[in-house]
C-alpha cells in the first residue's frame, strides 16, 4: 500500500494548462513537512513576464565545454576485451619451495582441493580443473588453458601460441607461484626445468615479448609486488623504446603500460599462512567470493548452535536463484562489489588486509577494506547463517552428506549447482526461509539521501561529485533562470554507495516498481544524475523493461526515458533497433486517460520521446510514421494540457522534416491548416512550436541538416496548387502572429518566412523593387523633384498590368497571380516592420532575411532598368523629424485594389522608418554599383565596414536582452578586399536599383522572375518524380539539394524567355550570395531543457530555507507591514499637511515621466533628451542605482512608465510614442541578480494616427489580472493578457481625439476609465460586445484630460482633471454631470494625480509667459474639500520655453504620488525631483 500510493504522489503531477508556468508541478513532495509548518505560507502571487521563456526567447542555455557526458556506450576508456586465458600453476606439490617456511599446521586447499589427499598428479589435475570452472564462473565467453608446472620451454610455447590466437586483443595470465621461490627484485617469477631437478628464473621482459599487448596479469604469490613494480619498468622502457624509434605502435596494439595487473601482495610481504583458510585466497576472493566470505565470517564472527565450516558449506540453493539463500548471498554480494567497481575497487583487500597483505592494483585503486558497506554485508550473512541450522534440519535431503574425496573441507560443488539438496525425500514440513532486508534497507537509505538533500550543491571536495573526461567543471549549467548563478562554483554532492545496488533491484519483481521510483527521483536531480547511471550500467536494465507489460511502471518508464532522451539522443537508434519507441507510442495513442494517472503530462513526455527517436533520423521517422505516431499527435494538438499540444506538435515537426512522403500524408489529412488555426492558442509555447512545425513543414531543418526544398515535391497535387498552399501557409502563420507580444513566436515566425523567401525569392525581389518604386513615389513630393512624379506613380501600375495582361482573357490566372503576388507583398511588408522590431534578436533575423533579399534586388534584372536619375548621397527623407509613415505607401499599391481578405487590405499602416527605404537599400549597398551588362555575372562587392547598420536606424542602444544569440549572417561570402577602383566606388554617389541601360521593361523581369519561381518548383517536383528517398537513406537530411539544383542563388539558371529576348532568367546576376536560409531555430533544443530540469521537486524558489525562499519571505513580511502602516497613516493624511521635505534629488535633466515603488525606496524617472534615459534612484539614498536607454527612435519619447511585478521585486515597464512596451529586470544592482536586461519588447499599437498634438502611447496596468490596458494616438483601446501574451480585444473609442489616461480599479471589475484629449471622459466594459463596451460618457470637460483616477476610498467614484484647471468627481452609478468640481487653477493645470491609499489628489499649476519661473503645488482633500497644503516651487528657468520638452506630454512638469506611503515627487525643467510628505504628527 505504501508503494502505491509513493506512486501516485511521484507520478501524479497536477500538470497545468497555465502557459506561464515554466514546469508542471509534481506531487512528489505535495506534503509539507514539519518544518514547513514553522514557516510562513507566503500568498502566491503570480510575477508576471518572469517565466523561462522571458529569460532565454527560446534559446537553450550555454554549457561549459568541460561539461561534456562521460562515454557510457561499449568499452568504457581502458576496458579491454579479453580473447582467451592461460592458468599457469607452478605447485611442484609434496615439494616446498627453500625460501618459504610454512607453519604446522598451515594453509594447505588450492582451489578448495586438498593437494595432500589424493596423488600429487590427480591434485595438480584437480586444482588445475577447479581452477578453469571457478574462472569459467566469471566469464564463459573466455578460453581458459590451464598450465600445470610447466617448464621454462613449455611456458613460452603456451603464451606465443596465446597471442597468436588472441591477435590484437587482451590475454590474460594468471600466476600461481606457491611451489616455487618468489620473485626476485630484479623481476623474475620461477618455472622449472624438464624433469623437475631446477627451478628456472623467467625474466618479465621475457613474457612481455611472448605475451605482447594488451594483457592482464595476476600474480598469486608471496612478494607478488616485485612482479607488478618490475613490469610497469619494463612496460615503460618499450613504450619509450617504441615511441623514440617507430614513432608509436601499429594499429591495433596498445602501449604495454595500458596492461592491467592485480598483485596478491607487497614486495616485502608473504601470503597467509593460516589453517583456516586456502593457501590461494587472493585467488579464491576473485573466483569464488561467496565460499571465502563465508568462511571468513564465521572465522571472525561468534555464532549460536555451533556452526560449522562443514554447515557453511553445505548452504542450500543456486547461485543463479536469487529466491534461495545461497543466490541470494550471491546477488547482494554482486550488488556490493557492484558499487565498488564504481570506484573500480576489487573485493579482496578485506580479507588480506587483516592478514597483512596489502593487494595491488596497475593502474592503482583506492582501498576499501573499511567501507561502509561491509557492515550490511556482515548483517546479510548473519541473518541468513542464524537460520542455517533450521535450513538443514529441515531440508529435503541429508544435512550431513560426506563430502566429495577429491574436495577437502569446505568443499564447493560449483557455482550452478544445488547445495544440501540431493537424498531421500523428507516428510517434514520445509523450514521457510526469511529473505533478508538487505536491498530493502538500502532503497530506504537511497530515499532518504534523495529526501535529505540529495540535489543540494555542494563545494569541490571528498563530498563533491567527482571529476569526469578529467575537466575542472562538472555537468552542471553556467546559468541559472536565464542569469548567471551566484553558486556557480557550487558543484552536485557525491552520489549514495547505494545506485549501484538500486539498479540490481531493478532484477527484482517484488522491489522493481520502488527501485525505478527512486532512480527517476535520482535522474530528475540534473543530466549529471542521468549521465551517472547510464555510466553504470542502467541502459540494459531500462530498455528490457519496455517488454514489461506492467500498467504500474508506465508512468516512472516513461519520465526516465524522456531524462536520458533529453541528455543524450543518441538513444534514438537504440529505442529503433530494439522497437522500444512502440511502447511510447501505445501511450500515446491511448485514449482512456484513466489508464495513466496523469495522462496529459505523460503522453507529452511520449511525444518527446517520439520526437527525439524521429529527429534527423529518416529510418525513426518512418518508424514513427507506420506506429501512426503522426496521427496520434494531430489529435493531440486539441488538448487541454499546453504541454501536451506543445510536443505534439514539435513531434509532428520532426517526423515530417525533410521527410516528402510524411510531408504528402499531412498535406492530404490537412494538418498545416490545422496548425495555422493553433496559432491562436493561449500559450506562447504552443504557438512557438506551431510554427516550428509549420517551418519545418516549409523546409527550415528541424536536426543538423541546413534545411531548404520547401515542401517536398507533393506530387500528390498540380504544380499551382501546390504553389498556392506554400504561399497561404506563409501568409495564413503571418497574419495570426505579426501582432504576437512574445518575441519568441516573432522569432519562428521569421525562421517561417525565411523558407518562404528561400522557395520564391525571385517574387519577394519583386515586392522588394515595388516596395522601392513606392518609397521613390513618397520621396518625388519634394519641390526638386515634383515635375516627375506623375510619371513615376505608374511604374509599377504600368508593370503589374502589363505582366497580368500577359495571361490573355484568363480571368481566373489573371486573379489568381494578382492574390499571391499581393500575399507576397503583405509578408514582405511584415518583414519590413520586423527590421526594426524592438527585440534585437528578432530584428536581427529579420535583417538577415532582408539583406538576403535586398541582395537579389541589386543583382536582379531591375538594376539595368533606366527609368529615374540616381538620388543624390545627400537626400533626407522629408516629414517630421524624418519619421516617414509606410500607410499610404502600402495602401496606393496596385496590389490592394481588390484583396483577397480583409486583412491584406491593410499590410502595413504602422511602419515608421527613421530612414526611407531607400537608404537602407543604400546603405546595405553601400558603394556597390549596380551591376551592367558586362558585369551581370560579377560577384558584388561587399558592405563597406564603416558603412554599419547603426547609421540606418538613428536609436539608443537599450539593454540586450538575456541570450542574445542571434547573430546576423551577410548575404555577402566574400572578405573586403579594398582596391583603388573600391576607392573611387567609394567616393562616387551611389546609384539607383533603377539606373543602368536594358531594352526589357519591368513587366519582363516580374515575369521572368515570376517564372523561375516555377522552374525551381518543377525542379523539385521532378525529383520526386524520378525517385523519392529510399527507406534506408538513415541519418541526415535532403538539406539544400532538393531543389533539383536551383537552391541558390549563384546555382540558378539562365535561359532566355520565349517572348522577350536578351532577359535573363530571375535572379541569375546573384553570383557569390551565401545561402543564409532559411534560417535555423533553437526552438527545439529550448523545450528540451525541460527534461533536463527538476520536475518532482520544487524550484529553488519556493524550498524552504533557500536565500530566495528568505528573501521573498522576508519581502512579504516587509510587504505587509508598510500596508498595515500605511492603512494606518491614510486616515490622517486625510486631514494632515503635505509639506515635509524628505529628499531632494538631481537627475541632470528634465524629468517627464516618473514612478515610485510601492514597497522598495526606488524612484524611476524618463528624462526628455535624445537618449531617452533612465534612471533609477533609492531616494532614501539620495544614491542613482542605474541608468540605461529605452532605444526609441529619435523624435520620440517615453510616455507611459509602470513597475509590475512590486510584490516579489519589480520590472520595469515603459511605453514610448513609437507604439512599443519594452520591459526590464534586474534594475536594481544592490540585489545581486544579474546584469540589467530587456525581458521581452511588443508593438502594442500599430495603427497609430498622425496627429497635431498626440499622446503618444498610454498604458494602464492590471496586477491582479495581468491585463495592460494600451490606448494613445489611436481610435481603439487594445486588451492585452500578460499570461497569454496577446491581445484579447480592440475597443473602438468613437472619438476623434487621442487618448489621454486610462485607468482601470484593481479590483476584479472589467470596467475602465479612459479619457481624451477633446475633454471626454468614457467608461468601458470589457465584458460586453465591441460596439456596446462605451457605457458612459461624461462632457464636462472641454480641453485635453491630464488624467483619470479611481476614488481611493469609495468604490464607483472617480476623479479627473483637465489642462483648463478643472477637476471633477464622478459617481458612475449617478447622473452624467459631476458630483463635485474644483476649478483650482485659472491660468491652466500641468499635473493632476490621486494617492491611491487615502482620500486626497493634488494639481499642479501650468507655465505661462507671466509666471514660469514658480509653480503652484496644490494638495486637496477628496471627502471635506478642504486646501491641505499650497507650495510655491521654483522651476529653475530663466525663460518661458515656447513648447513642451516632447509634442507627446503637455506639461513642463512630473508628478506623481506614492503607491503606498504619504509621499509624492515632483520634477522640475532644472533637473531636480523633490521627495516630499505629510505630517503626520
Amino acid at each position: 500500500m505504501g508503494s502505491d500510493v509513493l506512486t501516485e504522489r511521484a507520478w501524479g503531477s497536477a500538470s497545468t494548462s497555465d502557459p506561464s508556468s515554466t514546469r508542471t508541478t509534481n506531487g512528489a513532495h505535495g506534503l509539507r513537512t514539519a518544518s514547513d509548518a514553522t514557516l510562513p505560507d507566503p500568498t502566491p502571487i503570480i510575477p508576471y513576464w518572469s517565466a523561462k521563456r522571458h529569460l532565454t526567447c527560446g534559446n537553450p542555455a550555454p554549457r561549459s565545454s568541460s561539461a561534456r557526458l562521460f562515454p557510457w556506450r561499449g568499452s568504457a576508456p581502458g576496458k579491454l576485451k579479453t580473447a582467451n586465458a592461460a592458468l599457469v600453476l607452478c605447485l611442484n606439490i609434496d615439494v616446498d619451495p627453500p625460501d618459504i617456511i610454512k607453519t604446522n599446521p598451515c594453509a594447505a586447499l588450492e582451489c578448495w582441493v586438498n593437494p595432500h589427499s589424493l596423488p600429487s598428479h590427480k591434485a595438480l589435475e584437480a586444482i588445475g580443473s577447479n581452477l578453469q570452472h571457478q574462472f569459467e564462473g566469471l566469464s564463459l565467453k573466455i578460453p581458459y588453458k590451464p598450465i600445470l608446472d610447466p617448464s621454462y620451454e613449455d611456458l613460452r610455447r603456451f603464451c606465443l601460441t596465446l597471442r597468436k590466437q588472441a591477435k590484437d586483443e587482451t590475454v590474460c595470465f594468471y600466476y600461481n607461484g606457491h611451489g616455487v621461490p618468489k620473485p626476485t627484485p630484479s623481476g623474475e617469477l620461477w618455472c622449472f626445468n624438464r624433469n623437475y631437478t631446477q627451478y628456472i628464473p623467467v625474466s618479465l621482459m621475457e613474457v612481455q615479448t611472448w605475451l605482447g599487448s594488451p594483457g592482464v596479469y595476476i600474480w598469486d604469490c608471496s612478494a607478488a609486488g616485485h612482479l607488478l613494480s618490475n613490469f610497469i619498468t619494463f612496460a615503460e622502457r618499450r613504450d619509450q623504446d617504441t615511441f623514440t624509434t617507430r614513432g608509436g605502435y601499429a594499429d591495433g596494439m596498445q602501449p604495454y603500460i595500458n596492461s592491467l595487473q592485480l598483485a596478491a601482495c607487497a614486495t616485502h610481504e608473504q601470503l597467509p599462512t593460516c589453517p583456516e583458510l586456502p593457501a590461494d585466497v587472493f585467488t579464491s576472493c576473485l573466483t569464488s567470493p561467496i565460499d571465502i566470505a563465508l568462511r571468513y565470517f564465521i572465522m571472525t564472527h561468534h555464532l549460536p548452535n555451533n556452526i560449522t565450516p562443514d554447515m557453511v558449506m553445505q548452504l542450500p540453493g543456486d547461485l543463479k536463484d536469487r529466491r534461495t539463500p545461497l543466490g541470494e548471498l550471491n546477488w547482494i554480494f554482486t550488488a556490493i562489489t557492484d558499487t565498488y567497481c564504481v570506484d573500480h575497487v576489487p573485493s579482496g583487500q578485506r580479507i588480506m588486509k587483516n592478514y597483512h597483505c596489502t593487494p595491488h592494483t596497475h593502474p592503482p585503486l583506492p582501498a576499501t577494506n573499511t567501507h561502509q558497506l561491509w557492515a550490511a554485508w556482515d548483517l546479510a550473512l548473519d541473518t541468513c547463517l542464524r537460520q542455517l541450522p533450521e535450513l538443514l534440519a529441515k531440508s529435503p535431503g541429508a544435512p550431513n552428506s560426506p563430502p566429495s574425496p577429491i574436495i577437502g573441507t569446505g568443499a564447493r560443488s560449483g557455482h550452478s549447482g544445488q547445495r544440501g539438496s540431493s537424498g531421500a525425500p523428507n516428510t517434514e514440513k520445509p523450514y521457510q526461509y526469511i529473505p533478508s532486508r538487505f536491498f530493502t534497507d538500502q532503497l530506504t537509505a537511497f530515499e532518504v539521501w534523495i529526501s535529505r538533500g540529495g540535489s543540494a550543491l555542494t563545494k569541490r571536495g571528498p563530498l563533491s561529485l567527482p571529476l569526469q573526461n578529467g575537466g575542472d567543471r562538472c555537468d552542471t549549467p553556467d546559468v541559472v533562470n536565464g542569469t548567471t548563478a551566484p553558486d556557480a562554483d557550487l558543484v552536485p554532492r557525491k552520489p549514495p554507495d547505494q545506485l549501484p545496488i538500486v539498479l540490481q533491484v531493478l532484477l527484482s519483481q517484488p522491489h522493481r516498481l520502488r527501485a525505478l521510483i527512486l532512480l527517476s527521483q535520482f535522474v530528475d536531480l540534473g543530466p549529471w544524475a542521468v549521465n551517472l547511471v547510464l555510466t553504470i550500467g542502467i541502459f540494459p536494465y531500462i530498455s528490457k523493461l519496455l517488454q514489461a507489460a506492467g500498467q504500474d511502471l508506465r508512468p516512472v518508464l516513461i519520465f526516465i526515458w524522456a531524462r536520458i532522451l533529453a541528455v543524450d539522443p543518441s538513444v534514438q537508434v537504440d529505442l529503433y533497433n530494439t522497437g522500444g519507441f512502440k511502447y511510447f507510442a501505445n501511450v500515446l495513442a491511448t485514449q482512456e486517460d484513466n489508464e495513466l494517472p496523469n495522462s496529459s503530462e505523460h503522453k507529452a513526455m511520449c511525444a518527446f520521446i517520439l520526437s527525439a527517436v524521429a529527429r534527423d533520423f529518416y529510418n525513426g521517422q518512418m518508424a514513427c510514421w507506420r506506429e501512426r505516431v503522426f496521427d496520434a499527435c494531430s489529435e493531440r494538438l486539441e488538448e487541454g494540457d499546453f504541454l501536451l499540444r506543445q510536443w505534439s506538435a514539435l513531434c509532428i515537426a520532426q517526423i515530417w522534416d525533410s521527410n516528402d512522403e510524411v510531408k504528402v500524408y499531412g498535406v492530404d489529412r490537412g494538418i498545416q491548416d490545422k496548425l495555422i488555426l493553433m496559432l491562436s492558442d493561449d500559450s506562447p509555447e504552443v504557438r512557438s512550436a506551431v510554427l516550428y512545425a509549420l517551418s519545418t513543414f516549409m523546409g527550415a531543418a528541424g536536426g543538423k541538416g541546413q534545411g531548404g526544398a520547401g515542401t517536398g515535391t507533393q506530387y500528390q497535387l498540380e504544380e499551382r496548387i501546390h504553389f498556392r498552399m506554400e504561399v497561404a501557409v506563409a501568409t495564413g502563420a503571418t497574419l495570426a502572429v505579426r501582432d504576437d507580444a512574445s518575441p519568441m513566436v516573432r522569432k519562428e515566425l521569421l525562421v517561417l518566412i525565411s523558407c518562404l523567401v528561400r522557395e520564391w525569392r525571385g517574387h519577394f525581389v519583386v515586392c522588394a523593387w515595388m516596395y522601392w518604386e513606392e518609397d521613390r513615389r513618397w520621396r518625388a513630393g519634394e519641390p526638386q523633384t515634383h515635375h516627375h512624379h506623375h510619371a513615376e506613380e505608374e511604374v509599377t501600375a504600368q508593370a503589374l498590368a502589363e505582366w497580368l495582361d500577359g495571361f490573355g482573357d484568363d480571368e481566373g490566372s489573371r486573379e489568381e497571380n494578382r492574390v499571391l503576388l499581393s500575399s507576397f507583398f503583405t509578408i514582405f511588408v511584415v518583414l519590413m516592420e520586423l527590421t526594426i522590431d524592438p527585440y534585437h534578436e528578432v530584428a536581427t533575423l529579420a535583417q538577415t532575411v532582408m539583406d538576403y533579399i535586398f541582395a537579389l534586388l541589386l543583382a536582379s534584372p531591375f538594376a539595368k532598368l533606366n527609368l529615374v536619375p540616381p538620388l543624390p548621397v545627400d537626400y533626407k527623407p522629408a516629414g517630421a523629424n524624418g519619421v516617414h509613415s509606410r500607410v499610404s505607401s502600402a495602401q496606393g499599391s496596385p496590389l490592394i485594389q481588390h484583396p483577397p481578405s480583409p486583412s491584406l487590405s491593410r499590410p502595413s499602416n504602422t511602419l515608421r522608418r527613421t530612414s526611407s527605404f531607400a537608404n537602407t537599400l543604400r546603405h546595405l549597398a553601400g558603394s556597390i554599383p549596380f551591376p551592367s551588362g558586362d558585369e551581370a555575372r560579377a560577384s558584388p562587392s561587399p558592405v563597406p565596414s564603416s558603412l554599419s547598420r547603426s547609421d540606418v536606424l538613428v536609436a539608443s542602444r537599450p539593454p540586450s536582452p538575456n541570450f542574445n544569440v542571434a547573430q546576423y549572417a551577410s548575404p555577402y561570402s566574400r572578405p573586403p578586399t579594398p582596391s583603388r577602383d573600391k576607392e573611387r566606388d567609394l567616393a562616387s554617389p551611389p546609384v539607383s536599383p533603377t539606373a543602368g541601360t536594358a531594352t526589357f521593361l519591368p513587366s519582363h523581369v516580374i515575369e521572368a522572375l515570376v517564372e523561375e519561381d516555377m522552374v525551381r518548383l518543377r525542379a523539385r517536383r521532378r525529383e520526386g518524380a524520378h525517385g523519392r528517398r529510399s527507406a534506408g537513406s538513415g541519418l541526415g537530411h535532403a538539406g539544400g539539394s532538393a531543389g533539383g539544383g536551383l537552391n541558390s542563388p549563384c546555382e540558378s539558371t539562365f535561359s532566355m524567355d520565349s517572348n522577350v529576348s536578351n532577359v535573363p532568367l530571375g535572379c541569375g546576376t546573384g553570383n557569390g550570395l551565401r545561402d543564409v536560409l532559411p534560417l535555423k531555430s533553437s526552438f527545439f533544443a529550448w523545450c528540451c531543457e525541460y527534461f533536463t530540469e527538476p520536475q518532482m521537486r520544487q524550484t529553488e524558489a519556493d524550498e524552504p530555507g533557500s536565500v530566495q525562499y528568505n528573501y521573498q519571505v522576508w519581502r512579504q513580511q516587509r510587504n505587509e507591514q508598510v500596508i498595515t502602516e500605511t492603512q494606518k497613516q491614510a486616515i490622517v493624511a486625510e486631514s494632515s499637511r503635505w509639506d515635509r521635505p524628505v529628499a531632494n534629488l538631481h537627475v541632470n535633466s528634465h524629468p517627464l515621466c516618473m514612478a515610485m515603488h510601492a514597497y522598495d525606496p526606488h524612484l524611476v524617472i524618463a528624462n526628455d533628451n535624445d537618449m531617452i534615459r533612465f534612471a533609477v534612484w533609492d531616494w532614501t539614498q539620495r544614491k542613482r542605482l542605474n541608468h540605461f536607454c529605452n532605444g526609441n527612435p529619435k523624435g520620440t519619447s517615453i510616455t507611459s512608465l509602470q513597475i509590475i511585478n512590486q510584490d516579489v521585486g519589480g520590472i520595469i515597464m515603459t511605453g514610448a510614442a513609437d507604439g512599443i512596451v519594452r520591459l526590464y529586470r534586474n534594475y536594481d544592482p544592490t540585489v545581486n541578480q544579474g546584469p540589467l536586461q530587456m525581458v521581452s519588447s511588443f508593438r502594442a499599437l500599430h495603427e497609430l494616427i498622425r496627429v497635431r498634438r498626440g499622446s503618444g502611447l498610454v498604458l494602464d496596468w492590471k496586477q491582479s489580472g495581468g491585463t495592460l490596458l494600451v490606448g494613445g494616438d489611436s481610435r481603439i483601446i487594445r486588451v492585452w493578457d500578460a499570461h497569454t501574451e496577446t491581445q484579447v480585444l480592440d475597443l473602438e473609442t468613437n472619438c476623434e481625439s487621442p487618448v489621454t489616461s486610462i485607468t482601470s480599479d484593481q479590483g476584479s471589475s472589467s470596467t475602465f476609465i479612459v479619457g481624451f484629449a477633446d475633454g471626454l471622459v468614457k467608461v468601458f466594459d470589457r465584458r460586453l460586445e465591441e460596439e456596446d463596451a462605451i457605457v458612459r460618457s461624461y462632457h464636462d470637460h472641454h480641453s485635453w484630460v491630464q488624467n483619470v483616477k479611481y476614488h481611493p476610498r469609495i468604490s464607483g467614484q472617480f476623479l479627473s482633471g483637465s489642462l483648463a484647471g478643472e477637476v471633477r468627481l464622478w459617481d458612475l452609478r449617478g447622473s452624467d454631470t459631476a458630483i463635485q468640481a474644483w476649478d483650482l487653477h485659472h491660468t491652466g493645470l500641468s499635473a493632476f494625480d490621486v494617492h491611491s491609499q487615502t482620500g486626497v489628489f493634488a494639481t499642479t499649476s501650468a507655465l505661462t509667459p507671466a509666471n514660469f519661473r514658480h509653480q503652484r503645488l496644490m494638495v486637496h482633500s477628496i471627502s471635506d474639500s478642504l486646501l491641505l497644503s499650497t507650495l510655491s516651487l521654483p522651476t529653475g528657468l530663466n525663460a518661458y520655453p515656447s513648447r513642451p520638452p516632447t509634442p507627446y506630454i503637455p506639461r513642463h512638469t512630473s508628478f506623481a504620488f506614492h503607491p503606498m506611503e504619504m509621499l509624492y515627487a515632483i520634477g522640475q525643467p532644472d533637473g531636480s525631483v523633490k521627495i516630499t510628505g505629510c505630517k503626520l504628527t
